[in-house]
C-alpha cells in the first residue's frame, strides 16, 4: 500500500493484507522450528530455546500493561486486562509465565537462572525490548495491531505439541500445557484485536501502519530464532555469558 496515493481498503481487504504478512513472515517458517518440531535438536538446544523464549514470555505482560496505561477506553482496558491475567495468573489459577516455567523445570533448567535471564542471548533481549518499546511509543492502533501475530499462533502451537511429545523423550504432558492453553486464548485475543483494527483503521495511512505493525512483530519473532540458530545450530557461536548446553 502507498498511503499517500491508494484509497483505503475495505475491512475484508485489510484482513487479507494482514494475513498475507503471516503467510510470508510468521516464524513457523523459520528453519529452527523445523528442527525443533521434527525432533532434530539435542536436549541442550531445546533448553536454549525455552530459556530464551522465557524472555519473550516475561515481556508480554510488560507490553500489555504499557498498552493499558495509554487508553482511556474502559472497554478496551477490560478486554486487554484478560491478557495480563492470562500471563500473570489470578487468584487460584496459574498463568502463562508459570506454565512456561513448568516447561523449563521439565527440561532440567534451574528456575532462578531462567527467571534472571542472565543466560539469554543479547539479540533475544534486544528483540523483546524493541517490542515493548514499540507498544509504548507507537500509536494505540499500531500497538493493538502488533498483537495480531496471534492470528497465526494456534497452528504453530498444535504442531509444537504433537511434534515435541512425539519426538523427545524428555518432554511430557506437563511441559506442553502452556501451548494447550494458548490454543483457546490466542483465538480469543486475535479475534478482538482484528475487529478493533478493522473498525479503527479507516484511512490508507492507518491501514499501512497496521500492516507494518504486524510485519514488525513477525520480524521480532524471526530475529529471536535467527539468534538461536546462529548460537546453537550453525555456526554454533555462543556469545560470552550466554547459556551453554552441557551436551554441546
Amino acid at each position: 500500500m502507498n498511503a499517500a496515493l491508494d484509497p483505503p481498503l475495505d475491512p475484508i481487504e485489510l484482513e487479507r493484507a494482514i494475513r498475507r504478512v503471516g503467510a510470508e513472515r510468521y516464524h513457523d517458517k523459520h528453519p529452527f522450528h523445523a528442527l525443533l518440531h521434527g525432533g532434530r535438536l539435542s536436549k541442550g538446544q531445546v533448553q536454549a530455546w525455552a530459556l530464551n523464549r522465557y524472555c519473550y514470555q516475561a515481556g508480554v505482560p510488560l507490553k500489555d500493561a504499557a498498552l493499558l496505561s495509554r487508553t482511556h477506553e474502559s472497554a478496551l482496558r477490560r478486554e486487554w486486562t484478560k491478557r495480563l491475567l492470562d500471563h500473570d495468573g489470578a487468584e487460584g489459577e496459574e498463568g502463562g509465565i508459570a506454565r512456561w516455567l513448568a516447561l523449563t523445570d521439565v527440561l532440567g533448567l534451574d528456575r532462578d537462572y531462567v527467571v534472571s535471564m542472565r543466560g539469554a542471548l543479547p539479540a533475544t533481549r534486544f528483540a523483546v525490548e524493541a517490542y515493548v518499546n514499540f507498544v509504548r511509543e507507537r500509536s494505540l492502533l499500531e500497538a493493538v495491531a502488533s498483537s495480531l501475530t496471534e492470528l497465526f499462533a494456534p497452528s504453530i502451537h498444535r504442531e509444537r505439541i504433537s511434534g515435541m511429545l512425539e519426538n523427545y523423550d524428555f518432554i511430557d504432558e506437563r511441559a506442553v500445557q502452556y501451548f494447550r492453553r494458548r490454543l483457546d486464548q490466542a483465538n480469543r485475543d486475535a479475534e478482538f484485536a482484528l475487529e478493533f483494527v478493522k473498525r479503527r483503521a479507516t484511512t490508507a495511512a492507518e491501514q499501512t501502519a497496521v500492516v507494518d505493525a504486524v510485519r514488525f512483530k513477525c520480524d521480532v519473532l524471526w530475529a529471536q530464532l535467527d539468534a538461536l540458530h546462529h548460537a546453537y545450530v550453525v555456526p554454533a557461536l555462543v556469545p560470552p555469558g550466554a547459556f551453554r548446553p552441557q551436551d554441546a
